[in-house]
Order: structure tokens, then C-alpha cells, then sequence
């Protein structure tokens, strides 16, 4: 699936009382013998964060870790999407410093962080860990996957159905720790009350259509329910990967 990124926070911004309430899971999976994915929750509701350590390259449980805690190491509000990039650079350098202490060839660490502040969202990743918003029963992308295979389908030489199991799909083309140079990708998303945001690594998005991610996103169900059922639906078809989900639900009332 090709995302369509939404609307400016500067074009439309909603004004709303509350906080998030969210909560996360981490599952090792059916086949893999250690969980390499790590997650961020925030009590403040503030900064969420999934990271996919690389098992292919080795250490890929340290990757994650070292992911998670440079975006752990941010202070509290207010934090900017600068402030992410900045945190996911140094983690990059980090990683590149213990793979080299450890004589060990290449790490790395695909990531999605969430920034929550007020009605608006600020995202950051590199790799295919992905963010969701579910609105309405609707469910939109939020990021683009940096892989192989989306290469592929935004030049037209795959469809979207050949994408699924694609033997490339695992590439990814950038990595928190895989090369000296990182970029990452920044977007800036309206929430509304009743949006539901979902942060998940690509065990759950490799097992679970996003079709079927919507249908079990409830808006009235609590996050930690939501998590479950996601978590739930990846083991019921097979989990060939660790499986990590966030879910994030927007309570309280618009104000003018």
C-alpha cells in the first residue's frame, strides 16, 4: 500500500481537551528464539516509538535497545520533530560505534517514533516500521516504507498484489545504524478526537492485512485490548517474526 500523507497540522488544526491513552506489546513470534524489536511508552502520553532490530545483520536486540533508549534520553515537552531526528542521528552513531567495539560487520534498526503534542502529530522513521491513523473505521498509512519493494511499486514495476510476497520484502533501503549517512523521514499529521494511531513493526503489517488491522481497531475498545486482538491476529498466521504493536487512542472533546 502506497500512503496518501494527510493534511497540514498548518492547514487544519483541531483543538482538543485530553491526553492520549495508549499502550504497547511485543511478542517474539512463532519461529524466532529472541524478541530484536523494542518499544517506547510514555506515561505522559507524549513520545511512542517502535524499533525492529535486523537479525540478518546480527545484534539486532542491541540496535533496537540502543534506538529506544536515544529517544528515551529526550526531555519532556517540548520536544520538536528536530529534536527526533536529532536522537535517531545520535542513536545511528551509536550503533556504528558498538558494531565496530564488537567486531561486528553491520547493525542495524528499522524505527517509527511518535511525537504527541496537543492536536498534532509529528512522526520520524527510517526502514518499514510503520504508523497507521484510524479514523471512522478507516485506516491511513502514515508513513512510507523505505524498502526494495516500494521502490518497486512507486516505479510502477509491481502491483500492489505482487507486493505481499515478494522475496525482496524484507529489504529495506535505510536503517538506524547501516551506514555512517542517515536520513530520515519526517511528516506532520492532525489528530482528532476518537483517532486511533497505531505504531507497529513489519511482523505484525507482514502477517495481518491492513484490511484486517482496521477491522479490529475499536475506538472504544481500550489500547491495550486493541494491541492484543493486532498481536492475536499476526500468531493466529504464523508470526515468522517478532511482533511489536503500539496503539494509541486520542480521548477527549473538541473545542472551538
Amino acid at each position: 500500500m502506497t500512503p496518501e500523507y494527510p493534511e497540514s497540522p498548518s492547514t487544519r488544526v483541531p483543538k482538543w481537551r485530553g491526553r492520549p491513552q495508549g499502550a504497547g506489546l511485543s511478542h517474539t513470534g512463532h519461529v524466532r528464539k529472541r524478541n530484536e524489536d523494542a518499544i517506547l511508552i510514555d506515561p505522559t502520553g507524549v513520545l511512542w516509538a517502535v524499533a525492529d532490530g535486523m537479525g540478518g545483520y546480527g545484534h539486532g536486540d542491541v540496535a533496537a535497545g540502543l534506538v529506544i533508549e536515544h529517544l528515551a534520553l529526550l526531555p519532556h515537552e517540548p520536544i520538536s520533530s528536530a529534536d527526533l531526528v536529532g536522537a535517531l542521528e545520535a542513536a545511528n552513531s551509536a550503533i556504528r560505534r558498538w558494531a565496530t567495539s564488537a567486531d561486528v560487520a553491520q547493525m542495524g534498526a528499522t524505527v517509527v517514533a511518535a511525537l504527541l503534542q496537543g492536536s498534532a502529530l509529528s512522526l520520524a522513521w527510517a526502514g518499514d516500521s510503520r504508523a497507521y491513523r484510524w479514523r471512522d473505521r478507516e485506516l491511513l498509512q502514515l508513513t512510507r516504507d523505505h524498502s526494495v519493494v516500494q521502490e518497486l511499486l512507486d516505479d510502477g514495476r509491481l502491483s500492489p498484489a505482487a507486493a505481499w510476497q515478494h522475496p525482496q520484502a524484507h529489504v529495506v533501503t535505510r536503517a538506524i545504524g547501516a551506514s555512517d549517512h542517515l536520513v530520515v523521514e519526517t511528516a506532520e499529521v492532525s489528530l482528532y478526537p476518537g483517532d486511533v494511531l497505531i505504531l507497529c513493526s513489519d511482523g505484525l503489517t507482514d502477517c495481518v492485512a491492513d484490511a484486517e488491522i482496521a477491522a479490529l481497531t475499536n475506538a472504544l475498545s481500550t489500547p491495550a485490548a486493541t494491541c492484543q486482538r493486532l498481536i492475536d491476529a499476526a500468531l493466529d498466521n504464523g508470526a515468522p517474526d517478532n511482533v511489536s504493536v503500539i496503539v494509541v487512542r486520542i480521548d477527549g472533546a473538541a473545542i472551538s
